[in-house]
């Protein structure tokens, strides 16, 4: 199944973009990946917060950028926990830092905006009435968050210590990437996914894929943009990428990466007109040797 109501502690649960004008952003993705867009703003309020759906579920927002961004807007992610106040000392023990202290949105829930020890930016989610997002991994919604780490040593320690993730090595084909785990996530899923497990294996999912939550690739020095800081970023399931690429180009978007194809996917990275970079990726059944 592929709706969510809620995620257990440490699972990344939410995605959404500040924007200097987020009415063109909604125009852009709404286009893009057929998304309808609500503002969950009270009346009156600054700022505006673009809810967006697909077939009448929540699947990630546009957002007014704060006057505290960074100058080119980002996609930003959000990992459930039980407490956001006592995700504060547990960042700051392992070596991170708060941006934004925990604050209360309307009666959505609670969050605050962290950084881990290498300056990737991440945020939390104490959930009230928005309980994230609420349909997932099928065409036109939100696939996985990627941490990009300049130091992936520390960001398995840091991660571990402040949400009890798990870090497994893979090799998909491409070199070896980090797949994080949180231990049980398997078993939250199988209430409502009971063929879980035996259609990730038919699929040929690597071992302990069951409990997978997001992923991380190393960025190292002698990549072409060596100046380009730790990260997390964000991919969304299409039904032809190619396509979808396209139409980013023709909607005033940018293909940053054409697509090409990997070990389960075929992907291309693409930027909106306003600058937030993001993935796209057409699932493909690993083929039986």
């Amino acid at each position: 199944m592929l709706e969510r109501d809620g995620y257990p502690p440490g699972v990344p649960c939410w995605v959404d973009t500040g924007q200097p004008d987020p009415e063109a952003a909604v125009g852009f993705y709404g286009d893009l990946f057929g998304w309808e867009f609500t503002d969950r703003m009270a009346a009156g309020s600054p700022g505006r917060y673009f809810v967006a759906q697909l077939r009448g579920r929540d699947v990630a927002a546009v957002g007014s950028q704060p006057g505290a961004a960074p100058p080119t807007p980002v996609w930003n992610t959000y990992i459930w926990v039980d407490g956001t106040d006592d995700v504060v000392a547990r960042v700051k023990n392992a070596g991170g830092s708060a941006l934004m202290e925990p604050f209360d949105v309307l009666d959505a829930g609670r969050m605050g905006v962290f950084s881990d020890p290498s300056g990737a930016v991440f945020r939390v989610w104490q959930a009230n009435k928005h309980r994230g997002a609420q349909l997932v991994n099928e065409p036109g919604t939100w696939n996985w968050s990627t941490l990009n780490s300049r130091d992936p040593e520390g960001s398995k320690a840091f991660y571990a210590a402040v949400f009890g993730w798990e870090a497994a090595t893979v090799n998909l084909g491409e070199g070896d990437v980090t797949m994080w785990r949180v231990p049980g996530y398997a078993e939250f899923l199988e209430v409502s996914d009971p063929d879980l497990r035996r259609r990730q294996a038919l699929a040929g999912a690597p071992e302990g894929f069951e409990d997978a939550i997001a992923w991380m690739v190393p960025l190292t020095t002698d990549q072409p943009q060596e100046d380009v800081p730790s990260h997390w970023s964000v991919t969304f399931a299409v039904d032809d990428t190619d396509a979808i690429a396209e139409r980013a180009t023709a909607l005033g978007g940018k293909v940053r990466v054409p697509p090409f194809d990997a070990a389960f996917a075929r992907s291309a990275v693409l930027g909106d007109p306003q600058g937030a970079v993001f993935s796209v990726s057409k699932f493909k059944p690993q083929q039986p040797a």
